[in-house]
């Protein structure tokens, strides 16, 4: 059998579909679980690979709050991998808070959808 792959480069941010979260919360999504899934598969038949999961918010809430956001969105994802087998120490968890946002509008005039797709999580290789 021959598996064909797209090839990742060490530092560079890949998306991961459907690992979005609801408005205020840091839970897994029984949405995501089949791309989680598949990340925890790779991970595991790539024992060598250590990631980074980024975690992002909308821009609604004040700063401090979104940091904090995100950063339990990205340990949850982690935790929600552990669970599938991968070990911790090829893990690092960050949270982005509403820094880097995939939907640029003004805040008030974001649509849902514009807020949802900044609520997401994101990951590269680090080593």
């Amino acid at each position: 059998m021959e598996i064909v792959l797209d090839k990742i480069f060490k530092n560079t941010e890949i998306v991961l579909d459907d690992i979005y979260y609801d408005l205020d919360k840091w839970d897994i999504r029984s949405d995501a679980k089949p791309t989680l899934d598949k990340l925890a598969n790779t991970l595991i038949l790539n024992p060598l690979i250590r990631i980074q999961l980024a975690s992002h918010t909308d821009c609604r809430g004040v700063d401090s709050y979104n940091q904090v956001l995100s950063q339990r969105r990205a340990q949850s994802a982690i935790e929600y991998l552990i669970g599938k087998g991968v070990p911790p120490g090829r893990m690092v968890a960050k949270g982005f808070g509403e820094t880097s946002p995939t939907a640029i509008c003004v805040c008030s005039r974001c649509t849902e959808e514009e807020h949802q797709r900044n609520r997401r999580t994101t990951f590269k290789i680090i080593d």
